[in-house]
């Protein structure tokens, strides 16, 4: 695969990247074909394994090598990899409070963002939409990171993200539609908008890689914008609805952390 990709520009190797992990959010969303039921403790054990792939994803493949290029440029070590860390999740805490949004299992009244006469189905795929566009964003860096040439990036870095990310969106894209198919939703409809969850990450992927191979200079604030932007979903979203309907003292979620982080670890230092 990673010989594969090598010979494409970096861009079409995003996109190949990304196109890979809407994929396997569209085949965790067809899972709303086989049932209409999932179980709280499994939801949550699946928000906690998401949770863990991220945090590892955005230390391993874009802090840890963002501050590592940090070395040879003419600022503090530590300055692109704060700085940029801070911008990502503050672009996305201003998206969050700007874009009209609802959450799955929340009724109309708690919409967050700015006023809306939109329709519900509109507002879930603008939360979802938020939610998956710093992974895009993250592989797409990734990506054109490698393309860049330098010492600590590589397309088998880039590819261990996409993996990484695309064995997390699996269980996402069923966490989106069978809740959705238990509001009555038709199952066509929650598979559509399940999918859709994974559907930015190629725009998404596609644009970092771009920025990224266009502007070298920027590249390890890039890096560190894509994981601050990540780990912002991971506060935000991921592990707070993991424990919103579960036991104050429930163990899954946290197992499901550490299972998470556990695998993006590995497949980061055996492909990487």
């Amino acid at each position: 695969m990673i010989t594969f990709l090598e010979g494409f520009h970096p861009v079409l190797q995003a996109l190949f990247g990304t196109l890979f992990t809407w994929a396997l959010t569209a085949a965790g969303a067809a899972g709303v074909f086989l049932s209409k039921e999932i179980s709280r403790r499994t939801l949550d054990g699946l928000l906690g394994f998401a949770s863990g792939v991220m945090i590892a994803a955005s230390y391993f493949s874009l802090l840890k090598p963002a501050i590592e290029l940090s070395e040879d440029m003419a600022v503090p070590l530590w300055l692109p990899a704060v700085f940029g860390f801070l911008l990502g999740g503050g672009f996305l805490f201003g998206i969050d409070k700007l874009l009209p949004h609802l959450h799955i299992g929340m009724e109309m009244g708690e919409a967050e963002g700015l006023k809306s006469s939109w329709q519900r189905s509109v507002l879930l795929v603008l939360a979802i939409t938020l939610h998956n566009f710093p992974e895009g964003l993250a592989v797409g860096v990734a990506f054109g990171a490698a393309a860049a040439g330098l010492e600590h990036s590589s397309i088998a870095s880039a590819v261990a993200l996409a993996v990484g990310i695309g064995i997390q969106n699996f269980p996402e894209g069923l966490a989106v539609s069978v809740p959705l198919r238990r509001e009555n939703m038709k199952r066509s409809k929650a598979f559509f908008i399940g999918q859709l969850s994974g559907m930015v990450e190629p725009i998404a992927g596609v644009l970092g890689a771009a920025a990224v191979f266009l502007m070298r200079p920027l590249l390890p604030y890039a890096l560190a914008f894509a994981a601050g932007a990540m780990i912002y979903v991971v506060a935000e979203e991921l592990i707070p609805e993991s424990k919103r309907e579960s036991h104050a003292h429930s163990d899954i979620p946290t197992i499901g952390v550490m299972i998470g982080f556990a695998v993006m670890m590995l497949l980061d230092v055996a492909l990487g």
